[in-house]
């Protein structure tokens, strides 16, 4: 049987919490929630996710990210498909809405689950060469 700890919960919707995890600049070894970090984001009246440094993270959706200037992935597992392609979405509108906007954010040695990837055409071009490439190395 496991052993009940003492230890208080942490209420990840409470405004505390919010301005915790918005106040961060840098994640390590640590699961992120991205749809709980983009609600805080928006209630701090931030439109997207800016300046964040996450190393050896897990980033967790279910999430459609828009990657936006500045933001790079270093050594990052994107993700698994059949067809890597999948993870994919342009846009077919001006604006991306509903969409996790990541503006010069670094992800070093990242794995994401369960998150869809969109942005300029260009970065849809790179990321579906990079992920193909990935797919036919293993």
């Amino acid at each position: 049987r496991p052993e009940l700890r003492d230890e208080p919960m942490t209420d990840i919707m409470s405004e505390a919490f919010g301005r915790e995890i918005v106040a961060r600049s840098s994640f390590s070894k640590e699961a992120i929630w991205l749809p709980i970090l983009a609600v805080h984001t928006m209630n701090a009246g931030e439109l997207v996710i800016r300046g964040k440094t996450f190393t050896d993270c897990v980033i967790e959706g279910p999430a459609l990210v828009a990657v936006l200037k500045g933001t790079t992935f270093d050594g990052c597992n994107m993700g698994a498909a059949s067809d890597p392609r999948s993870m994919l979405f342009e846009s077919k509108g001006p604006r991306l809405v509903g969409a996790i906007g990541l503006e010069d954010c670094t992800f070093v040695r990242c794995r994401f689950v369960q998150i869809g990837y969109t942005g300029s055409s260009a970065f849809l071009e790179g990321m579906s060469e990079t992920l193909l490439h990935a797919g036919r190395a293993d």
